[in-house]
């Protein structure tokens, strides 16, 4: 007999958000650091490319090195897919027919406003932290961990430090969460058709095989927005470029249309396994929070 589920409340997703948040994190960080360490590549001197980058690093710090400014993203990121889901579950209660249903153009808005919901509350700081942070670590060292940074930050730039290239993160999260939610939805949708599971739900497996696919499609669509965010948020940024749209400009000018979707490999390795990983981890743990 299959278990009877009710609708999370809002407590439950903003938990489960949390804790798949944190797993995500934790398990794909590596990819991170040398995806944001591939976006600055042009700079004079700096190792390119995928192995080059991972090589580099476990020479000159192990394998820690490549944790630089782990903390930050951990942190934001569970706070981050909290609020995520929270935001979006609590859109979807609104948008969705009487029988929960949700169209695709709804999908997309509800999944456009957790993402502007999530750049304002957790992504922006994260970011912003966690990449002076990589960035530090392949210079003179300035901070030693998350909260030595994100107090000398602060305390050189001011609490606007932290919350450098806002815009551009509003712009990439907005644009991920839509495509990712609704890349979910449809994938989800089509797995749930093809295989015709008698819970009505899919398996772990293929709750992991939807989120990867969602994840491969974020990749792609949102790299350039990725690109001029990470630019926009690193040491020295405010002299650089004038706006997002400045800095666009010139990395096109300069170092090629291309340029755009730099860290791309890195970022698409993370994204399918994130994807995977917090869609199952927070399916699993609201089945278990919600069954009778």
């Amino acid at each position: 007999m299959n278990a009877t589920h009710r609708k999370p409340n809002q407590y439950e997703s903003l938990l489960a958000g949390i804790i798949a948040g944190g797993v995500e994190g934790a398990a794909t960080y590596p990819a991170e650091f040398v995806k944001t360490r591939a976006q600055f590549t042009a700079t004079k001197g700096s190792a390119v490319g995928v192995i080059p980058i991972i090589r580099e690093t476990l020479q000159q710090r192990g394998i820690r090195g490549l944790y630089s400014g782990a903390g930050a993203l951990i942190v934001g990121n569970s706070l981050k897919a909290g609020t995520r889901f929270l935001t979006y579950d609590s859109i979807k209660g609104v948008f969705a027919d009487s029988n929960g249903k949700m169209t695709p153009g709804r999908t997309v808005l509800a999944g456009l406003g957790a993402g502007v919901v999530e750049a304002i509350v957790a992504v922006t700081p994260s970011e912003t932290i966690k990449t002076k942070l990589i960035q530090d670590a392949s210079s003179t060292r300035l901070y030693h961990n998350m909260i030595d940074g994100t107090i000398g930050i602060c305390r050189t730039e001011g609490f606007k430090g932290i919350y450098r290239g806002l815009w551009p993160t509003i712009m990439k999260q907005g644009a991920n969460s839509a495509v990712r939610f609704s890349s979910y939805s449809f994938l989800n949708n089509a797995l749930v058709t093809y295989t015709k599971p008698s819970s009505g739900k899919l398996n772990t497996t293929l709750t992991f095989v939807a989120g990867a696919g969602a994840g491969l499609i974020t990749v792609y669509a949102t790299m350039p927005l990725d690109n001029i965010k990470t630019r926009m948020q690193a040491t020295g940024a405010e002299s650089r470029y004038k706006n997002s749209a400045d800095c666009l400009m010139k990395i096109v000018r300069q170092e090629g249309v291309l340029r755009l979707w730099g860290g791309t490999t890195p970022r698409l390795a993370r994204l399918m396994f994130s994807g995977g990983i917090v869609f199952a981890v927070y399916e699993r743990l609201i089945g278990v929070m919600t069954a009778f």
